[in-house]
């Protein structure tokens, strides 16, 4: 009704704007201004009627119980039994503090998949069902690209991380005065047994573990933990050397995983005494290598035998399964 009033007003003032009594012909500036306002009154008009046909607010009723759901959805979401939303989103895009990361998530994956390694060896199927005990399809296998390439080396990369871990531990005792120093010697050889121990629950499978690793496309990666596993071992040993004697100690320590890794898999004696024996063995001819000519060529011997570890290892494998 009130649009409907002010549409009669203003035309009522458009007709008394052009019926006024004017002498003589109008100008076209008068023309002019008069087109304006008849433009201005109409759209004022149309502007009016939108208004009025718009949606009534709302009664006091129904903004009361709107405020009541969002007060109790508000409630709900926030209640100590709700779930987090893993996939939440902040305004600036970034993600709240219990996202996950495909890595992540496949990380864990991997973990659970080690309980089934014992059943179903290093396969696809271990990893299928340690996604399904965390409740994922069996389909979230093919978040690996790898397949039981990627089990492998996750479990390498957890077991160095285990070992590091546990060699700065010991680092922080003896400079706090809780432990003594071993001789270099007696470190090296705990070290590599420490590491070689892990495998003990999956040794049965482990050479199975051993040919995926060799297989073309996962010897970079193999290669790259072995050599940071050595690193870390000689560097917590106390090793700082920056000359050739870097390279040739950690080439030497290489072999000598990988051998006494070799021959653990074939040790049947008691808590695998003769690989820890073997083990002793040669940690002492690295450790006791001087410059007499003997001593040269063993340490040229196991830079070699360092670098070749995995065709070595290769060998040894297929000449025991042939015997087998």
């Amino acid at each position: 009704m009130a649009a409907l009033i002010r549409g009669l007003r203003a035309g009522r003032a458009l007709r008394g704007l052009g019926g006024v009594a004017v002498q003589g012909t109008l100008s076209p500036q008068c023309s002019n201004v008069r087109r304006g306002f008849h433009r201005a009154a109409l759209l004022r008009l149309a502007s009016d009627s939108k208004t009025d046909t718009s949606v009534p607010p709302p009664s006091y009723h129904e903004v009361h119980t709107a405020g009541e759901s969002s007060s109790s959805s508000a409630q709900g979401e926030s209640s100590e039994d709700a779930q987090p939303n893993t996939s939440f989103q902040d305004q600036s895009g970034e993600h709240g503090e219990d996202y996950e990361t495909e890595e992540q998530l496949q990380a864990r994956i991997l973990t659970v998949a080690l309980e089934f390694v014992p059943q179903h060896g290093w396969t696809v199927e271990a990893i299928a069902a340690g996604a399904e005990t965390l409740g994922l399809s069996s389909a979230s296998t093919g978040m690996f690209n790898n397949g039981a390439g990627d089990l492998v080396l996750h479990f390498i990369a957890q077991c160095n991380a285990q070992l590091a871990e546990t060699l700065a531990e010991q680092n922080n005792q003896v400079q706090l005065g809780q432990a003594e120093s071993k001789k270099t010697a007696e470190f090296l050889k705990d070290a590599v047994e420490t590491r070689l121990r892990m495998l003990i629950p999956y040794i049965d499978t482990w050479p199975q573990a051993m040919s995926i690793l060799l297989l073309p496309h996962n010897i970079p990666d193999s290669l790259k933990h072995l050599s940071t596993m050595v690193d870390d071992i000689w560097y917590y040993a106390g090793d700082r050397s920056t000359d050739v004697n870097w390279y040739t100690r950690r080439a030497a320590l290489t072999g000598i995983y990988n051998t006494t890794e070799l021959v653990m898999v074939q040790d049947s004696s008691p808590d695998f005494e003769e690989t820890w024996a073997f083990l002793d063995n040669r940690i002492k001819d690295v450790v006791n290598m001087a410059n007499t000519a003997k001593q040269v060529q063993a340490t040229g011997e196991a830079v070699v035998q360092g670098l070749m570890g995995a065709a070595i290892t290769l060998k040894n494998l297929t000449g025991m399964n042939q015997r087998r």
